[in-house]
């Protein structure tokens, strides 16, 4: 296994040099902010999450202005960010901060982990970027550059292991784990691409067992593109866009024209409804959740 000093300082060196400028990496960023941008980078690109995390942060400050709301704003100004039920997530964990933790986010692994919809990454997140505390945070990215590093594969396996949890332990510094950590996510997402990795720009190809190895070819499960159009997905965005527009209840009507197929419409409708991102009224009408 290489030297974990020499992937540090190669990793760290060219973070300092190559780091791009995001605002919940500033030093003033607060841990509020840092746990929204953690939500929102979940399958999404930073170019699509930056205008929405400025919006969001002007607009609710602190858990406790969006814990005021309803979550219906939360779905509405979630924009085009993909996977709403994110937005319902992070008013849920906005109440439980606001009422469990006086508005302040908890800066303990386990207290963050116990809040609503907060999994094992964002925790480490949180923990690690807003706290500074010393935990793996192990996303995509992440995972992809440990793979190919240390253990020369090309991709992780689908679901993150135990052998990559005790990995990234493993390559914890004593100090600057928060540095180290968000330093390889962006190696990961800026170089140590999943379909094009720039190899000859990378600090640390000659520590590469991935590339020493001659770049064996990933021999797991296929590794299949997620389609969207025509989905239940795009469907799905299609009549919350209606939703979010409205600003109140709106007839079945409205909603049965963006989308030709029947039964399609009626499925992705009826999911929308079950996971809580919108609400049936009894005068036939649809909105955007409320408070019970």
């Amino acid at each position: 296994m290489v030297e974990p000093n020499l992937l540090h300082t190669a990793v760290l060196d060219w973070y300092e040099d190559n780091a791009r400028d995001l605002p919940w990496r500033a030093p003033d960023a607060s841990p509020w902010g840092v746990l929204v941008s953690e939500i929102m980078l979940q399958q999404t690109p930073v170019v699509r999450v930056l205008p929405i995390w400025h919006e969001w942060m002007e607009r609710w400050p602190t858990p406790e202005a969006l814990a005021a709301e309803q979550p219906g704003e939360a779905v509405r100004h979630w924009g085009r960010l993909g996977y709403p039920r994110r937005a319902l997530r992070l008013h849920a964990c906005a109440r439980a901060i606001t009422e469990e933790h006086g508005g302040q986010v908890p800066s303990d692994h386990a207290t963050l982990l116990a809040l609503p919809g907060i999994g094992e990454y964002t925790a480490a997140a949180v923990a690690s970027f807003a706290f500074g505390g010393r935990h793996a945070v192990l996303d995509t990215n992440v995972r992809r550059v440990f793979a190919r590093a240390v253990s020369a594969e090309e991709y992780p396996p689908t679901a993150t292991s135990a052998a990559e949890r005790r990995l990234a332990q493993s390559l914890l510094p004593e100090l600057g784990a928060a540095r180290w950590g968000v330093a390889v996510m962006e190696l990961g997402a800026l170089v140590c691409s999943a379909r094009s990795p720039r190899c000859a720009d990378c600090p640390i190809t000659d520590l590469c067992a991935w590339r020493l190895a001659g770049k064996p070819p990933h021999t797991g499960p296929a590794r299949r593109g997620q389609t969207y159009a025509g989905t239940d997905r795009q469907c799905r965005g299609r009549l919350l866009a209606v939703l979010r527009e409205a600003h109140g209840p709106v007839p079945k009507a409205a909603l049965d024209v963006v989308w030709d197929d029947a039964a399609q419409r009626e499925r992705a409708l009826d999911g929308l409804v079950a996971d809580g991102l919108a609400e049936a009224l009894d005068d036939g009408t649809y909105r955007l959740p409320h408070s019970s």
